[in-house]
C-alpha cells in the first residue's frame, strides 16, 4: 500500500498519479489534502510519513510545489527516507542504494509525463541488499 500527501500546489499532479496507480490496480491510501484550496504541506506530508513508518503503508508519494518542503517534513520522521527525484535515475538510484521509502516530487518542477515515469521507477526498483549500502543506511539512522 502507497501512503499519499500532497499540498494546494502539488494537488493537481497528485491526480495524475492517482489515475496511474489505480490504471495498475496499486493500493493506496490518500491523506490529502482533496483540493487547491490554500493549506499547509507539514500536515499531509506528517500523516502519509507516519503511516509508512508504523508500517500501515509499504511506501509513499508526497507532492507540493517544489518537493523541497514535503521532504524536508516527511524526513523529520524516525525511520522515513524521502528522496527528492526529479528524474528517473534518482527514483531508481535511491531505491537500490538508500532504501528510499518515499518519494517526494515538485508540481512546479516536473510534468505528469515524467512525473508518472518517476513514480514507476521508484515504485518497482527493488533495495539491492549490498553491504554497503545497508551499513551506510544504518549509519544514516543512528
Amino acid at each position: 500500500m502507497i501512503a499519499l500527501g500532497c499540498d494546494h500546489g502539488g494537488y493537481p499532479l497528485m491526480k495524475e498519479v492517482i489515475k496511474y496507480l489505480d490504471e495498475n490496480s496499486i493500493e493506496y491510501k490518500n491523506f490529502g489534502t482533496f483540493s487547491q484550496e490554500s493549506c499547509d504541506y507539514p500536515v499531509y506530508a506528517k500523516l502519509a510519513a507516519e503511516a509508512v513508518a508504523e508500517g500501515k503503508c509499504d511506501r509513499g508519494i508526497l507532492i507540493c510545489g517544489t518537493g523541497i518542503g514535503i521532504s524536508i517534513t516527511a524526513n523529520k520522521i524516525k525511520g522515513i527516507r524521502c528522496a527528492l527525484c526529479h528524474d528517473c535515475f534518482s527514483a531508481k538510484a535511491t531505491r537500490e542504494h538508500n532504501d528510499a521509502n518515499m518519494l517526494a516530487m515538485g508540481a512546479r518542477v516536473v510534468g505528469p509525463g515524467l512525473a508518472i515515469e518517476i513514480v514507476r521507477n521508484f515504485l518497482s526498483t527493488e533495495f539491492s541488499n549490498d553491504e554497503r549500502h545497508i551499513r551506510r543506511i544504518k549509519q544514516i539512522e543512528g
